[in-house]
């Protein structure tokens, strides 16, 4: 089933250490088949508040996203993320398809 890491970046510095991020994290998805479905568009805030950018990346499942949150790669530069944002990251299995709202009653 497929997967996602999520990320409610909240607060990110500017500087060279995220372009250094940016420009290294495809390198570390692509052996894992990770793939941006958001990163950091616009928001509409219809309800409450959304302070900061949305990042969406899929997996095929949450065997995948666990080995790359874990990699040597990944972790090389992950550093480089948590010192200089303010974020939370979640991981989260997607639905089969098709799917109800009562499929997750039963």
């Amino acid at each position: 089933m497929t997967a996602y890491a999520v990320a409610h970046m909240r607060q990110v510095t500017p500087g060279p250490w995220i372009i250094e991020y940016l420009e290294k994290i495809d390198a570390t998805l692509a052996p894992f088949g990770g793939r941006f479905i958001v990163h950091g568009g616009e928001v509409e805030v219809v309800e409450n508040s959304w302070p900061g950018l949305l990042i969406v990346i899929e997996f095929p499942d949450r065997q995948h996203v666990q080995d790359w949150y874990d990699s040597p790669a990944y972790r090389a530069i992950l550093s480089l993320r948590t010192g200089n944002s303010s974020s939370d990251v979640i991981f989260v299995d997607g639905v089969e398809h098709p799917h109800k709202a009562t499929d997750v009653l039963g």
